[in-house]
């Protein structure tokens, strides 16, 4: 028997499997670090994708929105990326401080303090240049137009009236925009709630009560909060996009810049050949880690790994989730809406005040109806192992995930072939969250 490692907490739990039942063993592909982040920024804004370098762009005594994620978003590690962009500004575009100003896109996330800007930005940026949150419910939003999917698009009123735009995001794969980044830094990072509200309601599917099957992890064509976004982002008519891709173990790997979709689309590919895996065939069990803590911290950060590993798993199959969720259920935001659920109430409120969270709850309601999940997290000790160890060996197929942060649904199994009695896959790296 050989023992699988999974991360748990700030720990570990060990399953023995037989060796004879493991099929193969499944890592994301190698993306190594940039080594000189400034040196990689200067390559990418000098040799944009769709667009003149961004000092070309940029005419003479403009005053410019720098758009950054907020951070929920910090594992992408802004503070080592703006203050060279911010030089680059200031000396090869001759943007004066006093008319640059940083806006921290929180979407309906509540802005940091001061000590979380400087963290963020860094001091030193933060005592050259303005740093603003956005404020999703502010009275002064500017009105842009409306979109083709009737949605009214108010933004932060520094980003709508600035002469020029640039948005510094990641791309990464997103549950319900197919991937993160790009456009979403205006859509919903600067957005009003009404439009917040207005698009994401798009999650939902509108002639039943179930998540749209036109959105999903990677899905891009068809998806209408995708092209919703992409809308709304379009209406600025001086936007320039600084596009960041990490690698499995959360350092910088590429630097895409340029036109607002298609520097973020460069990137979005990458990110599929770094964290799509393939797997031989579905399987009866998958055993998976969230990979450990703070990413287990609660259910509700917890389940967000089902969504990658599920299309892995046989209808009605089993998965065993090491989940230690030393916080319980999670927000209330997120686990109020069981009220919603039991009272009858839950898609009326989705659909007339849509919160991400209560879509992930909503979600997680979906997913249970489709598989038998066994959280982890209400297993102790040798209690893991046992229960474990007797799904395995109940089944003939099975997946082993740990830190998944990578899909292994990559081509809806088009690229699927026929294989043995089982499956292991070891995945490394991380899960980004919005």
């Amino acid at each position: 028997m050989k023992e699988y490692q999974f991360a748990y907490g700030h720990g570990s739990v060990t399953v023995p499997l037989d060796e004879s039942a493991v099929l193969a063993v499944l890592h994301g592909n190698d993306a190594p670090a940039i080594q000189d982040i400034r040196a990689g920024l200067l390559e990418s804004l000098a040799h944009p994708i769709g667009s003149k370098p961004l000092c070309e762009e940029i005419p003479a005594g403009a005053s410019v929105a720098l758009v950054v994620s907020d951070m929920s978003r910090f594992w992408m590690r802004q503070d080592l990326v703006i203050p060279h962009l911010v030089e680059y500004l200031h000396t090869a575009c001759h943007v004066a401080y006093e008319k640059l100003t940083i806006v921290v896109a929180n979407g309906t996330h509540i802005g940091g303090d001061e000590q979380e800007l400087r963290t963020l930005v860094t001091s030193n940026v933060f005592d050259k240049v303005r740093v603003e949150n956005h404020d999703c419910e502010a009275k002064g939003l500017v009105y842009l137009g409306t979109t083709a999917h009737d949605t009214p698009v108010w933004l932060n009123k520094t980003v709508a009236t600035a002469d020029f735009v640039v948005c510094l995001g990641a791309c990464t794969h997103h549950i319900m925009a197919g991937f993160g980044g790009g456009r979403k830094s205006i859509l919903p990072g600067v957005s009003g709630l009404q439009t917040i509200r207005h698009n994401h309601a798009y999650s939902l599917d509108p002639k039943a009560l179930r998540s749209n099957p036109k959105i999903g992890n990677g899905v891009l064509t068809g998806n209408p909060l995708h092209e919703d976004m992409c809308e709304a982002a379009a209406m600025l008519p001086h936007l320039f996009m600084v596009n960041l891709v990490m690698n499995a173990q959360m350092q910088l790997h590429a630097i895409f810049s340029g036109h607002y979709l298609k520097s973020w689309e460069a990137g979005c590919a990458l990110v599929n050949k770094i964290y799509q895996v393939d797997v031989p065939e579905q399987a009866d069990v998958i055993v998976a880690s969230c990979g450990g803590f703070p990413k287990d911290i609660s259910l509700y950060q917890g389940t967000k790994t089902v969504d990658n590993v599920e299309s892995g798993l046989k209808p009605g199959g089993t998965l065993i989730l090491m989940l230690e969720a030393p916080e319980g259920g999670g927000p209330e935001e997120y686990f109020g809406w069981c009220k919603n659920l039991l009272d009858g109430t839950i898609e009326q409120r989705l659909r007339e005040a849509f919160t991400v969270a209560g879509y992930i709850f909503f979600q997680n309601c979906e997913q249970a109806q489709r598989l038998v999940a066994l959280p982890e997290h209400v297993l102790r000790d040798g209690q893991v192992k046992r229960a474990v160890k007797q799904h395995l060996l109940a089944s003939q197929r099975h997946i082993m995930c740990d830190h998944t942060h990578l899909l292994i649904h990559a081509c809806s199994f088009e690229c699927v072939h026929a294989a043995g009695n089982a499956a292991v896959c070891h995945i490394d790296g991380r899960r980004r969250i919005v």
